[in-house]
């Protein structure tokens, strides 16, 4: 199919690269679902013959790439490589595998350009300019009848319908305040759960347009000094309970290949143990995926501490500021390309995001005897979060808003962000 002209907006995130180094994690990782398109392409292809086996497997109406028992997909080689790619071409392969890590979320006139993190190219850095596959993300658009510029803007509060003007003042001040490098991260992501609680409280149907743009000036001018005023304090067992539970759901991964093997009521009754094991914060904490320990302590997860060194701590923030600026500039953080949600719920969202990043890294390193956080862990828990944010169904769910509701009592959510730091 030719290329359309669909008005993509690149990445405005310069930092950022990406190329795929054929590291083969996402084949282990990702259920991909199939257009019908993908199915006709698959049939000609002749894989079942081939194979002598099912390629795919269908779930509540939908058919999906068929996954080994141990996660990898049905095309995944012994050398780490896609074997249609390896035989037809990067553009025969599912329209789902190819367009990762990137997405696409209809915006105003324009469609954004996101990136997953859950790559691992994306996560070291590694590769090309962003700017350099706009061509192909036209292509492959052009296959995805969905994907066209949006018409409005999102919602700003359940209720509130925001504006171009809104929207467009609050990702330039969001982004202008990630950017503040002279300031240490754990400052500025108090400073962004300090501006999200002061909108959620506010009444702003009454401070519309220029004057929301009025109002986020004089909330990140108060900052930092504001928050020197407003010490953190620890979270509360509560607090820290529903910071497990936010892990057990953003990590919470059934494989259909499981389904199949278990049935659904045994896949339910496993979840609820795991469940429950988060939610006491006792015992061994499950394997979250590949490349993670099993049987390490949930209660000691909180013993390790932050990284000190300074270029592990440089190498941190770089990282966590291109994951965030990237899933706000992209439109990943409310709207299309969050469940739509309003943009003061969906910055809340993805706060709570960074929470259990820092959790998880934790986690990461104790299961491989640190002390203390680095990197690699860190590099670790982003991909597992991100590999779910605005994938999981049931992250866009009544419960998590719920749970954010809650956390929006007593500095909950400041508490937890802060926590990790």
């Amino acid at each position: 199919m030719p290329t359309i002209g669909l008005p993509i907006l690149t990445l405005a995130v310069k930092s950022q690269r990406y190329s795929c180094h054929g590291c083969g994690n996402c084949c282990h990782d990702f259920t991909v679902q199939l257009r019908e398109d993908d199915l006709k392409k698959l049939k000609n292809q002749g894989w079942e013959e081939k194979l002598g086996e099912p390629i795919t497997v269908e779930f509540k109406g939908t058919r999906y790439l068929r996954q080994r028992e141990n996660g990898a997909c049905i095309f995944l080689s012994d050398e780490g490589l896609c074997k249609i790619h390896a035989e037809y071409g990067f553009e025969e392969k599912p329209i789902a595998c190819q367009f990762f890590p990137f997405s696409l979320s209809p915006i105003e006139g324009q469609v954004a350009m996101g990136i997953n993190f859950a790559c691992q190219s994306v996560l070291e850095n590694k590769g090309a300019d962003l700017a350099s596959h706009i061509k192909d993300l036209k292509r492959m658009a052009g296959r995805v009848e969905e994907i066209v510029p949006g018409s409005r803007p999102p919602m700003l509060t359940r209720n509130l319908r925001a504006t171009s003007r809104e929207i467009k003042s609050l990702i330039r001040n969001l982004d202008m305040w990630l950017k503040r490098s002279e300031l240490d991260l754990a400052t500025r992501l108090d400073g962004l759960v300090f501006i999200t609680s002061s909108l959620r409280k506010a009444k702003l149907e009454n401070v519309r347009d220029e004057r929301f743009g009025e109002l986020l000036e004089v909330l990140f001018g108060a900052l930092p000094g504001e928050l020197e005023f407003q010490p953190v304090k620890e979270p509360t067992s509560r607090q820290r309970k529903m910071l497990r539970q936010a892990v057990f759901t953003r990590t919470e991964d059934p494989k259909l290949s499981g389904i199949e093997k278990s049935g659904r009521l045994g896949i339910i009754f496993s979840q609820l143990s795991r469940s429950r094991r988060f939610a006491r914060g006792v015992g061994n904490a499950p394997k979250i995926g590949e490349g993670w320990a099993e049987n390490v302590s949930l209660a000691g997860v909180e013993d390790i501490k932050p990284a000190t060194d300074a270029d592990t701590v440089a190498a941190i923030d770089d990282l966590m500021t291109r994951w965030l600026r990237a899933t706000i500039l992209g439109g990943r953080a409310w709207g299309s390309g969050y469940y739509g949600w309003p943009a003061v719920e969906g910055l809340q969202a993805m706060l709570l995001n960074v929470a259990v990043v820092g959790w998880l890294s934790r986690l990461h390193a104790a299961g491989r005897g640190l002390e203390c956080v680095d990197l690699e862990a860190v590099r670790a828990a982003v991909g597992r979060v991100d590999r779910t944010s605005g994938r999981a169904l049931w992250l866009g769910s009544a419960a998590e808003r719920m749970r954010l509701g809650y956390l929006q009592i007593d500095d909950g959510l400041r508490r937890l962000v802060y926590l990790w730091q």
